[in-house]
């Protein structure tokens, strides 16, 4: 009995795979003479072909830029063959708030130029000199007006003019409402995790939106053409690209945010935000230092925005249109064309310790930013006095040369810091200091961008760190300094910087005791391993220079562009023919057909 039931079980299997088999001969049979049909087709070969290329620009616009990107050796003549091969005749404009180049009139009546020590600027220069574009900032300088011409306009750089300056000019009240007020009294904290209470008045914000559209009427007055690539910089702009965009529909707009973007639960206490997200989603490409800001932007954007994020693509699709929100890390250029004119590395250590009184036998360490309550300065200052009260051997050896730039000195929170910074700075030195030995040298004076880098290369030990930051190229730039490839790099590991230069001396500014920990390993620390780390920290930089970071972005940028030419073909071909001949189909409603609603 038991057999006859194997025997019956058996049977059942064969009958089941038969009937299989035979299914699978029918199916496949039936497909050959469906391909058959399709092959025949005259337009079976467009179909592969457009499908084939929109897969491949697909897969180029996931975050993240091509591994053939590393073996590129980023220069301005890069960016010229981009533009050149990929964006033909386009027309680069750079928005800022920050002009490159000010003016000013000394107390004789002469014209001085200064230009500024800003990471922004020494990013973006470099690229909008390689491209000969249009850079459109506020005229602040007290002699700005009597330099340009009759269209606002100066050509720069002046020993090498090569691209155009375009000033935007603001009344002192709507300086202090869009500026002081709802960009830094407002955005400013709410995206920096430095426990400063975020401000917001309805009169900053009227201000804010009116100065967006003041630099959109310039923008579109300084576009050549419909379809300019339009660089938009920083948290003064969160507008912009949609008020270009309702201008300019076909221009491709580059949003890049140089400061963190809190997560979304922050981010709501902004009494505007669906405002600021709306505009920032005119972009064509939204650009953060890193990825886990731009997941936070997305998530914010899922929060309190009816649109669709597709995470596979790092994109968003709203109102119609598709912005790709990408980790792009800026840095710096490279080589750096200033050092040329530097002396050696022995010669600014001698200047520098001459100029500020620091001893022969006494290490340097150095700070160097705005006075912004962002960066932790006095957070290094406390490690300093951990460092001397668990090393008591250190006092006199070490000297802490504090830079730091005045910044927005009428705001109330500024005023604070800046007394504050003082105040403990002479407490250190009354206390540890002796004779002609101070061990807290604070200078709070802008210096030119050549000053700064003698500073760097005398420099035994650099010390950045914030608290929160975006990225922070006072990192990058000391490490590009230091072309003896010597000294030390304490780094923030809140400084997005921290995320490349994984040979600094990475800190938590927060503990005063880990600081003074990393600062006497820094003191002690042989010259091998300093060139060991070092080596290896201007490698990164040098790979990942500025003109990768901006052509990362425009090679985006020309990859939408053909998609968009790629969409509006296929909508030809795809988009029955009617009656009165119209058979252009917009890519919003191919997006509506493909449930992109």
């Amino acid at each position: 009995m038991a057999q006859y039931g194997v025997d019956l079980l058996w049977v059942l299997i064969l009958a089941s795979l038969g009937l299989s088999a035979f299914a699978i001969f029918i199916s496949v049979s039936r497909h050959r003479r469906q391909h058959s049909k399709v092959v025949n087709s005259p337009s079976f070969g467009d179909d592969v072909a457009s499908e084939a290329a929109r897969k491949v620009l697909r897969e180029v616009e996931k975050n993240g830029q091509s591994v053939d990107a590393a073996l590129v050796t980023w220069s301005p003549e890069t960016l010229r063959k981009i533009l050149a091969e990929d964006l033909p005749d386009a027309q680069v404009i750079v928005v800022s708030n920050r002009e490159p180049y000010i003016h000013n009139e000394d107390k004789n009546g002469d014209v001085q130029l200064v230009v500024p020590a800003s990471g922004l600027v020494s990013a973006l220069e470099p690229i909008t000199r390689a491209c000969a574009g249009t850079w459109i900032a506020y005229g602040g300088g007290s002699a700005d007006r009597q330099v340009v011409d009759g269209d606002d306009r100066v050509q720069v750089p002046p020993e090498n003019p090569s691209y155009a300056l375009r000033r935007v000019w603001l009344t002192e009240e709507e300086y202090q409402g869009y500026y002081l007020g709802f960009a830094n009294e407002g955005l400013w904290p709410l995206c920096h995790i430095a426990f400063t209470r975020p401000i917001f008045r309805e009169s900053d914000w009227e201000a804010y939106e009116a100065v967006n559209r003041k630099f959109a009427d310039t923008v579109v007055a300084e576009a050549r053409n419909e379809r300019p690539i339009v660089l938009v910089q920083d948290y003064h702009f969160a507008l912009l690209p949609r008020m270009i965009r309702e201008r300019l529909p076909e221009a491709i707009v580059i949003t890049f945010w140089h400061i963190p973007w809190p997560n979304s639960e922050v981010f709501s206490i902004c009494p505007w935000r669906e405002r600021i997200l709306d505009g920032l989603l005119g972009s064509s490409i939204i650009g953060f230092h890193t990825q886990f800001h731009a997941n936070n932007f997305t998530e914010s954007v899922d929060r309190f925005m009816e649109s669709r994020i597709e995470r596979a693509d790092a994109a968003v699709s709203y109102g119609g249109q598709t912005t790709l929100v990408h980790a792009y890390p800026i840095s710096i250029e490279w080589p750096v064309q200033l050092l040329k004119s530097l002396p050696p590395v022995e010669e600014c250590r001698a200047h520098i310790r001459e100029r500020f009184g620091i001893p022969a036998d006494a290490k340097l360490c150095v700070g160097v930013e705005r006075l912004d309550y962002t960066k932790g300065i006095l957070d290094r200052f406390h490690a300093l006095e951990e460092l001397f009260i668990r090393y008591p051997e250190m006092i006199g050896k070490a000297v802490f040369l504090q830079i730091a730039a005045p910044s927005r000195g009428t705001l109330p929170a500024y005023k604070h810091l800046h007394e504050e910074c003082q105040r403990l700075a002479e407490e250190l030195n009354e206390r540890y200091g002796s004779g002609s030995y101070r061990p807290v040298v604070l200078v709070a004076e802008h210096h030119s961008q050549k000053d700064v880098y003698k500073i760097y290369r005398a420099a035994d030990i650099c010390l950045v760190t914030s608290l929160h930051d975006g990225m922070n190229l006072v990192a990058k730039e000391f490490v590009a300094a230091r072309d003896d490839e010597e000294g030390v790099l304490l780094l923030s590991t809140f400084a997005g910087a921290s995320r490349e230069l994984l040979e600094a001396l990475i800190v938590n500014p927060y503990d005063a005791a880990m600081m003074s920990e990393a600062m006497r390993q820094a003191l002690i620390m042989g010259p091998d391993e300093q060139r060991e780390r070092m080596r290896r920290m201007r490698e990164i930089v040098r790979d990942n220079n500025v003109y990768r970071w901006a052509g990362s972005m425009l090679l985006d940028a020309a990859r939408l562009r053909k998609r968009g030419e790629l969409d509006r073909v296929t909508a030809l071909s795809e988009r029955p023919a009617i009656a009165n001949g119209d058979n252009v189909v917009s890519i919003f409603e191919r997006k509506q057909a493909a449930g992109y609603r």
